[in-house]
């Protein structure tokens, strides 16, 4: 890096043509550091390498905070950056004035123009292949054939920071392996910041990764943190699999509910403790198939009114509730009511001390239990299995509950409860007591949920703002 000074990016923020920002970056990259930016698609990942590689195009504004410290030279290779060359070679086919079809610039023009070290860029057109190409026009290249020239072309200019956005992309796999070994030969002259959605493609020579959400740079973590490291592969995995949610076991039946009917209504209830009204004359419908969040700050009810619907509340018969096909107080048990209902709190896992397996524990869903005391057949074994690929925890399957992380254990506890595929999956406080990592873990699962079955979530927490995908109906006590 230039005189061996870091690059910081200090508040930054920058608008691309109001489609997208990026918002208050705060990120620092210090010599012989190599990165790995990763994220979901549409995070900000691209955009933030751009700003790295300064070469944002004139609908991108910086509207606030800083970045110093970017080198005179970077080397760039992008998918953006490969279009804009062949569409300036198209442009050159529209401003020809004679009506002579251009040939378009040859390959070795292409190469050679910013090249600092030809011998180099000889040596690397012979790595890539790419000697009988060398006359042919650019344009007229394949998709593998152009990213292997913008990749000896960047290399070629010496440069002082390479930027490379998915890299690999589009290369056949001998290439990939040569050009990971070359790179393995640059880790002590030129700092590199990659952008890479697949954790498999990490080079061994990557030091840190910075993971991008919603144009916001979440977390910064040391590869050589395994902890750290472990649980951002989990969250990349839920937010970019291809897995979904597992089916329900068709030999574990709910009964089948009216579907012209709520699941929950609530007409004018109140819930009071002495002369102390904490909910007064509130109405309240759940249909099948839609999503709540209840907020509110505490003492404001959100625990009575839970237990009102799950059947735990004293006050359950002087109120007017109906629930999963029952009339409140005409003679229905609480079994009948609580089978229609998957629930998930900081209190449940406090008791769910067992010693057992973590496939066991999602298991126990299907029997209601802490701890599973029943054999269970290959079906539920393998749909346990299922849940615990989409956790990413398929390699741990074995191992035991209560040695797990307390973000883990909840992910697990929350898997458990939707096994059986209920009409209601009620989520008390799920993001109490972890850190931020594991919450955004969590929030991941609960929008999994919310695209990918027929279960309506109830998602209960403090904060109305603290909103997620796929949930777009609010309840907020105590306002």
């Amino acid at each position: 890096m230039t005189n061996g000074l870091p690059i910081r990016l200090v508040d930054l923020t920058v608008n691309f043509d109001d489609r997208f920002q990026l918002n208050s970056i705060n990120w620092q990259i210090e010599p012989q550091q190599h990165w790995v930016i990763t994220g979901a698609n549409g995070a900000g990942k691209s955009a933030l390498a751009a700003v790295l590689a300064g070469v944002l195009d004139k609908s991108a504004e910086c509207v606030s905070g800083s970045i110093d410290g970017l080198p005179a030279r970077v080397g760039l290779v992008s998918f953006e950056a490969q279009a804009e060359l062949i569409e300036a070679e198209r442009k050159k086919d529209d401003a020809d004035i004679m009506d002579v079809i251009s040939e378009g610039t040859p390959v070795s023009e292409i190469l050679y123009e910013d090249c600092q070290d030809r011998a180099l860029a000889e040596q690397l057109v012979i790595k890539f292949g790419l000697e009988p190409l060398l006359d042919r026009a650019f344009r007229k290249l394949s998709t593998g054939e152009s990213r292997k020239v913008m990749l000896v072309r960047a290399l070629a200019s010496k440069p002082d920071l390479l930027v490379l956005d998915e890299p690999f992309d589009g290369l056949d796999a001998n290439t990939l392996v040569m050009l990971q070994e070359y790179l393995q030969t640059l880790i002590n002259t030129v700092p590199m910041v990659m952008v890479l959605n697949r954790f498999d493609e990490f080079p061994r020579f990557i030091t840190d990764i910075a993971y991008v959400e919603n144009g916001e740079l979440q977390h910064c973590i040391s590869r050589d943190d395994a902890k750290a490291y472990s649980e951002l592969y989990q969250l990349l995995h839920l937010k970019t699999t291809d897995l979904s949610i597992p089916e329900a076991d068709p030999e574990t039946v709910i009964p089948c509910l009216d579907p012209e009917q709520p699941l929950v209504r609530l007409n004018g209830i109140t819930i009071k403790y002495d002369e102390t009204e904490i909910i007064s004359d509130l109405n309240w419908t759940i249909n099948p198939n839609q999503h709540w969040q209840l907020s509110g700050p505490n003492g404001s009810g959100k625990t009575g009114l839970l237990s009102l619907i799950t059947g735990d509340h004293p006050q359950c018969y002087v109120n007017d509730i109906f629930v999963f096909g029952f009339q409140r107080g005409s003679g229905e048990s609480i079994w009948q009511i609580k089978q229609f209902i998957g629930y998930v709190s900081t209190a449940l896992q406090w008791e769910y001390r067992v010693g057992t397996n973590i496939r066991n524990v999602i298991i126990s869903g299907f029997y209601d239990s802490i701890g599973l005391y029943s054999k269970c057949t290959d079906k539920q074994r393998a749909i346990a299995d299922e849940w615990l690929a989409l956790l990413g925890m398929l390699d741990r399957a074995d191992q035991p509950f209560n040695k797990l992380s307390y973000g883990d254990q909840r992910l697990l506890l929350i898997a458990r409860a939707m096994v059986k595929h209920p009409p209601l999956l009620i989520l008390d406080e799920p993001c109490l007591g972890l850190d931020d990592m594991n919450r955004q873990l969590v929030l991941a699962l609960i929008e999994k949920i919310c695209a990918g079955s027929m279960t309506s979530v109830l998602y209960v927490n403090h904060h109305p703002e603290d909103k997620i995908k796929g949930i777009e109906n609010y309840l907020a006590l105590g306002t």
